[in-house]
C-alpha cells in the first residue's frame, strides 16, 4: 500500500512539472488576470470568484473589471443597486442571484468581519453563497493558505488521470489532500484548470497534443482528438 501511494505520488509531481512547463503562454485564468491586474486583494478574488461560478472566464473576467471600475470594497459595493450591480455583471451565469449574494456577502463583512475577508475556511463558508471552492481558492490565491480548489477540471482531469477515484468534487479535494503534499496543493488546482479549459477539455479531450498523455490512462475517456 506505502509502495502504491509512493508511486502515485511520484508520477502526481511529474505530472505538475511537467504542466508548467506545458502552460506557459496558455491564456490565464480569470482568477489571475484579477490577481495580475488588482493585486492579491482577497475581496476582489472572492467577489470575482463568485461571478466565476458556472460561467466561462471570458465572460466572468470582464464582468469582473465591469464591476470593479464601479466599485472595489464592500462599503463600495453597497453603495450599488442590485440592478445595477445585475447590469455590469450580466451575462455570467444566475447574474440576478450572484448580484444578490453579493450585496450580502458585502454587508456580511462589515457587519462581522470589519469590512475584510477573513482567513479561516469556517468563516468563509458563513459567508452567503460561499461553498467550498470559493473558500478555498481564496484561501489559497489572497492568503497562501496551502488549498486545493476544486472546479469542474480538477475534477474530471484528477480521476481521468487515475490519481483519484471519486464521485464528487468533496471527495476528490479529500483524496488529493492525502495524496499531494501541503506545498502542491494550491498550484495542483491552478495548473488542472488551465489544462482543462484548453486541453484537457470535459468533451473529446486532446490527446494528441497533450504532454502528459503518456502519464495518463485516460479513464472515462470515449472520445478524444
Amino acid at each position: 500500500m506505502k509502495q502504491s501511494h509512493s508511486n502515485e505520488l511520484q508520477r502526481a509531481i511529474k505530472i505538475i512539472r511537467m504542466l508548467r512547463g506545458a502552460t506557459k503562454g496558455m491564456p490565464e485564468t480569470a482568477n489571475s488576470l484579477i490577481i495580475d491586474r488588482y493585486g492579491k486583494d482577497p475581496y476582489l478574488i472572492l467577489i470575482s470568484c463568485i461571478l466565476s461560478l458556472r460561467t466561462k472566464d471570458t465572460t466572468s473576467y470582464p464582468a469582473s473589471t465591469r464591476l470593479f471600475a464601479k466599485a472595489r470594497s464592500p462599503k463600495g459595493m453597497l453603495k450599488l443597486s442590485p440592478k445595477t450591480i445585475e447590469s455590469l455583471i450580466y451575462p455570467t451565469g444566475f447574474y440576478r442571484t450572484k448580484a444578490l449574494n453579493i450585496l450580502k456577502i458585502s454587508q456580511d463583512l462589515l457587519d462581522r468581519f470589519d469590512g475584510m475577508v477573513p482567513k479561516s475556511e469556517k468563516d468563509l463558508l458563513s459567508l452567503h453563497g460561499v461553498g467550498i471552492k470559493t473558500a478555498n481558492l481564496v484561501r489559497g490565491e489572497a492568503f497562501d493558505i496551502p488549498a486545493i480548489c476544486v472546479d469542474t477540471h480538477v475534477h474530471k482531469i484528477s480521476n481521468r488521470l487515475g490519481l483519484v477515484k471519486t464521485d464528487t468534487p468533496e471527495q476528490t479535494e479529500k483524496a488529493l489532500k492525502e495524496l499531494l503534499p501541503k506545498q502542491y496543493w494550491t498550484e495542483f488546482g491552478r495548473l488542472l484548470v488551465m489544462w482543462g479549459q484548453n486541453i484537457c477539455v470535459p468533451i473529446s479531450p486532446f490527446c494528441s497534443k497533450c504532454a502528459i498523455a503518456d502519464l495518463c490512462p485516460r479513464v472515462g475517456v470515449k472520445r478524444s482528438r
